[in-house]
């Protein structure tokens, strides 16, 4: 009898064997590591009917053998469709080659066997199975497999890998730390030294360097793998040296091998091994929404650990690494070994890959997936869509066309006190929710005009038929019970899915773009903000607006408890003035929902510079927290990261002292003077992002171009590697011969550039309105000599 079992999904995959697909899932159960094998499915896809006599005669002359089924399913133009089934995944690829050549017309030919199977039964994350069981060593193997959703939540091994290497790539040591686990090791070329660690493993050179992995790993047996830019540069290179040595690398379950594929778009590269996931820890950062002035693991460990690596010039470092392994190694070990636990204490400091497994659970996105907002969202709907009698519609030929984006008020520039802020709780996924905006709705809406809701562009959506409200109120009572029950990573999944929908539905890039949705969803949210603040407006003055955000002034002769009354009661006024205006207007149950967020006791809406016109985006204020204040900046440059350390604290301590009606000359004057004397050197560095491959700025040559070609100069006279010919972050200084970078800076600084460019613009954004400018205060001092 085959007992279910409970396990998640890890990796998976679908191939041909013997002229026949078959389905791979690798799984983390609480008896260890399980190998699903699921045969008898065939890949599919469809055609309108009224075609199949042409794609017959296509697939029969070249030898394709098929299997074709009328569906009662039609496409979103209505026409009836037919499936084409086929054996093997190279005559379903070979199939819709020869159909896409004779300009027949194919939907849904771009799913995986793999990825369809999972997706129709509905399974995220979690798998319950049954299966005729056969023990392996180190792994349970199952065939004749059954499976359905599981919520199972699993405990996983993480093994956190970092390599060390020469400037030219050649492999000097490799450390692993199995996360949790007291299991250390750092696998180092040479012959045995003395050392007080007992974590270093010796072998003689880089191919017994590879095969000492490769037990290590099999010994370990981590479900997860994860480093710091592990898969472009650590496997990158580990894979490389493999081929050097005539190999391929055996890491995964099941003594199966490393997969490496290269994409022609971007540069990446792409690992996948069978029973491990490899999780590097930028993107996963970068998935769960978290951002850096810098992504490398040094400035991120000193964010998030207050520590960081134990070498930081990225010089010093690489003649470190040569130097000790040449002549120390044991500090060469102790320092790979440091970056591997440092990743590991990152994932573990905010919960990463609970992160990952929750975001899974929610919509069937593997762990190791970058981005894909929009496979979760076909992850969700696609299978609700079939069984409502439809099939998807393919990717817009043209990319789609540009929606109308958040609604920007023109602002009330000014220094105020008392603004209250008020923001729409979740403004997209409300409006979703209450116009019923849906892809298929939005088929069923003009097929039944006379009873849908209007939309915009001439949409109308349907009041009965749709999925996307329901899945979304599902997601939101969801994360309303992660935040009772305060679990961070949770709420953070499901606030980031949730949030994803609307960017999907306006993105060429989803099957199921449509200008309509978005803008339906966009200029909706338009309408709400300018109807709320012309409510606002009855009683007091709006200053400005933002997407989902009204800036509301109550001004000065208030007490802090009095304002705070008024934005509550605003709330509660406008969320009621909204469910009467929908229930009666549209018929509509609201799930708009202002909340009153923050009271600025002190408030700068700017103007743009050069302008008497308010700007947007781009605000400060001054927040009473407890028996502390706290000043907030949005779009200026105390947070932008390429600015100088210099504009940011002054910016700081200007803004204080304005807020809290203080005379800020004095401070103006002794930043300047420091700034002219030297003291300040140490925060005058810019750095900036080379969006572009150096070679690829011709025309406009910016600074930090500049700067970075100078570099690039320098190492290669020095015989170093060039660092900025292929992107990445530059840091340089202005000199009186321009910019040049902070490594090889030969020229005098110019300190005039930065009073003027940097102290200026700051003090000159606030200063106005309290009647001052920079160059009144500096020229008094001036005219003093």
């Amino acid at each position: 009898m085959n007992t279910s079992q409970h396990g998640f999904l890890l990796t998976q995959q679908s191939v041909d064997i013997a002229g026949k697909a078959q389905i791979e899932l690798w799984l983390a159960t609480p008896q260890g590591p399980a190998q699903l094998i699921i045969e008898g499915q065939q890949p599919v896809f469809f055609i309108a009917q009224q075609d199949i006599e042409q794609a017959s005669k296509v697939l029969h002359s070249n030898q394709i053998q098929f299997r074709a089924k009328p569906l009662a399913l039609t496409t979103f133009e209505q026409q009836p469709v037919t499936a084409l089934y086929f054996n093997s995944i190279s005559h379903s690829r070979s199939a819709a080659y020869q159909l896409k050549q004779s300009l027949v017309k194919q939907y849904e030919n771009d799913f995986r066997l793999d990825q369809r199977f999972l997706m129709e039964r509905f399974i995220c994350g979690g798998i319950e199975f049954s299966g005729q069981h056969q023990a392996r060593l180190g792994y349970d193997n199952y065939q004749q497999v059954k499976i359905r959703p599981s919520q199972y939540t699993p405990t996983l091994t993480t093994l956190s890998l970092d390599i060390e290497c020469s400037e030219r790539g050649e492999l000097y040591s490799i450390g692993l730390d199995l996360n949790h686990h007291d299991y250390q090791k750092v696998i180092m070329i040479g012959p045995a030294v003395e050392c007080e660690h007992d974590y270093v493993h010796w072998v003689d050179d880089e191919a017994q360097l590879l095969e000492q992995l490769e037990r290590e790993i099999a010994a370990t047996d981590p479900d997860i793998i994860v480093g710091w830019n592990v898969i472009n540069f650590d496997f990158r290179l580990l894979v490389k040296r493999a081929q050097y040595h005539g190999k391929k690398l055996r890491l995964g379950r099941g003594d199966s091998f490393v997969h490496w594929r290269e994409s022609n778009v971007d540069n990446n590269g792409y690992i996948s091994i069978p029973g491990r996931v490899v999780v590097d820890g930028i993107d996963a950062l970068k998935s769960a929404t978290y951002h850096f002035a810098s992504f490398s693991l040094d400035f991120v460990a000193n964010a998030l650990l207050n520590r960081g690596k134990i070498s930081e010039n990225v010089h010093n470092r690489m003649a470190e690494i040569n130097h000790n392994f040449r002549h120390d190694k044991p500090a060469l070990a102790a320092y790979n070994l440091e970056d591997c636990r440092l990743v590991n204490e990152i994932f573990n400091h905010i919960k990463l890959l609970d992160y990952l497994i929750f975001r899974s659970k929610l919509t069937g996105l593997l762990l190791d997936r970058v981005g894909g907002s929009v496979a979760a969202f076909t992850n969700l709907y696609l299978p609700k869509l079939h069984r409502a009698g439809y099939v998807a519609p393919n990717l817009p030929p043209d990319g789609g066309l540009a929606s109308p984006g958040g609604y920007v008020m023109d602002s009330k520039p000014g220094l105020y006190e008392n603004v209250l802020v008020l923001d729409f709780k979740s403004l997209y996924p409300s409006i979703i929710r209450t116009f019923k905006i849906d892809p298929m709705g939005l088929i069923e809406g003009l097929k039944h005009p006379e009873q849908a809701i209007e939309g915009f562009k001439k949409a109308k959506f349907s009041r009965q038929q749709h999925f996307l409200p329901q899945i979304i109120t599902d997601l939101w009572q969801q994360r309303d019970q992660a935040k009772k029950d305060q679990d961070s990573a949770r709420s953070q999944a499901i606030k980031i899915i949730m949030n994803s929908f609307y960017g999907v539905l306006g993105s060429g890039g989803c099957r199921f773009y449509d200008t309509r949705l978005a803008s339906s969803i966009t200029m909706r949210g338009h309408q709400i903000i300018q109807q709320t603040a012309q409510w606002i407006e009855e009683k007091y003055q709006v200053i400005y607006g933002d997407t989902d955000s009204v800036f509301v002034l109550v001004g000065d002769g208030v007490t802090n408890e009095q304002a705070n009354q008024i934005g509550r009661e605003l709330a509660q006024d406008i969320n009621q003035r909204w469910v009467e205006l929908l229930r009666q207007e549209h018929q509509l149950e609201c799930q708009l929902e202002l909340e009153f967020e923050t009271l600025y006791q002190r408030f700068l809406m700017p103007t743009i510079r050069g302008s008497d016109m308010g700007s947007k985006k781009r605000y400060a204020g001054l927040l009473q927290k407890g028996d502390k204040t706290e000043l907030i900046f949005k779009g200026l440059e105390n947070v932008r990261t390429d600015w100088t350390e210099l504009a940011r604290d002054f910016q700081h301590e200007l803004y204080r002292l304005v807020f809290d009606q203080q005379d800020p000359r004095e401070l103006v004057l002794s930043t300047v003077e420091k700034v002219k004397q030297g003291e300040l050197d140490d925060k005058l560095i810019y750095s900036k992002r080379l969006r572009r491959n150096l070679a690829h700025y011709v025309k406009n040559v910016p600074p930090q171009v500049k700067a970075a070609r100078i570099a690039d100069e320098k190492n290669a006279e020095l015989g170093r590697p060039l660092q900025y010919q292929n992107k990445g972050v530059i840091s340089y200084v202005i000199t009186v011969n321009g910019p040049e970078p902070v490594d090889y800076t030969t020229s005098p600084i110019d300190y005039q550039h930065y009073i003027d460019k940097q102290l200026e613009p700051v003090a000159d954004g606030i200063l106005p309105f309290i009647d001052l400018t920079f160059n009144q205060i500096t020229d008094i001092q001036m005219g003093l000599f």
